[in-house]
């Protein structure tokens, strides 16, 4: 199988502040031609969550109680589009994950504490994760307690590879 230096390929999505789930398409044309034989393997996926500056997100105020406010951030890869987030047991996932943040402040702040949880991320496997189909979709959303949309970036690590035109097909079919 032959195999190409790697390259970055870059996305956002606007995943908003209103709990929404928004998707945006990525155009993989130029690297995967199933019936060229041609596909691509992603080998690491880095995930930013930021505003639309690239800045870290401020929270909403906590309660003057002292109560936290809690905000989180959710992304999902797919090799197929959808209308909301799906479970992971669904074919067409290739990477997926959350930010939970809190902010302890009783004003406007960045995160206080900050969490993350990414599964199903490429480098997790032995051998990265094959694709077949021209075009990927990123989903996101964020919840109300940002006080600025959720920007989700993610950065993918890939090769192109060859393979047999039926092989390509099937891997195409199954994750359509």
């Amino acid at each position: 199988m032959a195999k190409s230096d790697s390259f970055f390929i870059r996305a956002t999505v606007n995943g908003g502040k209103a709990s929404a789930f928004i998707q945006t398409a990525i155009d993989l044309g130029a690297y995967v031609d199933a019936l060229g034989k041609s596909v691509m393997r992603i080998h690491n996926i880095a995930v930013d969550v930021t505003d639309e500056n690239g800045r870290s997100l401020d929270i909403l105020a906590g309660g003057s109680g002292g109560e936290a406010k809690n905000a989180a951030a959710q992304f999902q890869l797919t090799t197929q589009s959808q209308t909301d987030f799906v479970l992971a047991t669904n074919k067409s996932v290739v990477a997926g994950g959350i930010v939970n943040a809190c902010n302890l402040d009783n004003s406007d702040a960045v995160a206080s504490i900050v969490t993350e949880s990414f599964s199903n991320l490429p480098q997790l496997w032995t051998n990265g994760y094959l694709i077949a189909v021209d075009t990927m979709y990123l989903g996101g959303s964020g919840t109300t307690g940002w006080k600025e949309d959720a920007n989700i970036t993610v950065t993918m690590e890939c090769t192109v590879e060859s393979m047999s035109q039926a092989a390509a097909m099937a891997l195409a079919l199954s994750q359509q």
